[in-house]
């Protein structure tokens, strides 16, 4: 028993480290994701300026070339958006519903990502803090399994210890 103990803690340290190194990529993704964003922000207003401005021949050429970095940058934001979608469809899969939803979800991908486990957190936190006494949720088949599993896991969230369709979120506060 003490070796598959060991054995057994030593899967768990190598999962946490994997999954904190998953986390890791996937903050410096959105970081860079942002800065990505904010560089097109500041080009779309580049030409806009140069729009507004009286053009003469040479400001043509600009604005084309212009026109031009603002392309590659949107295609290079293209490719990074379908990547992102790539890792998130790897390690958070999307639930299986309709074709036609299913492809407005991966649109936006991380966004919808975020959306479901930001409303189980928004529900945990607010039956938290209106019942204190009775802090714990029902779930139903409206809330996606892995989410919920994934939140368990990570400790954020615990089980009723008499009915395993209720949680309630950690008290990290006591």
């Amino acid at each position: 028993l003490q070796k598959v103990k060991n054995d057994l803690e030593m899967v768990l340290s190598t999962v946490q480290s994997k999954n904190k190194q998953l986390e890791e990529d996937l903050k410096r993704e959105q970081q860079w994701y942002e800065e990505q964003k904010q560089m097109l922000e500041t080009l779309n207003k580049i030409e806009e300026e140069a729009n507004t401005q009286v053009e003469h021949p040479s400001t043509k050429r600009e604005l084309n070339e212009l026109k031009n970095k603002v392309l590659k940058l949107k295609t290079y934001k293209e490719e990074l958006l379908r990547a992102l979608g790539g890792f998130l469809d790897e390690y958070f899969p999307l639930p299986e519903i309709g074709k036609n939803i299913k492809k407005k979800i991966k649109s936006s991908c991380f966004v919808n990502f975020l959306n479901p486990i930001l409303l189980v957190f928004q529900m945990l936190i607010n039956t938290l803090i209106a019942t204190p006494h009775e802090p714990y949720i029902t779930i139903n088949e409206s809330f996606w399994p892995p989410y919920i599993e994934l939140l368990l896991r990570h400790g954020m969230a615990l089980r009723h210890p008499e009915d395993p369709n209720r949680m309630r979120l950690q008290a990290f506060h006591k």
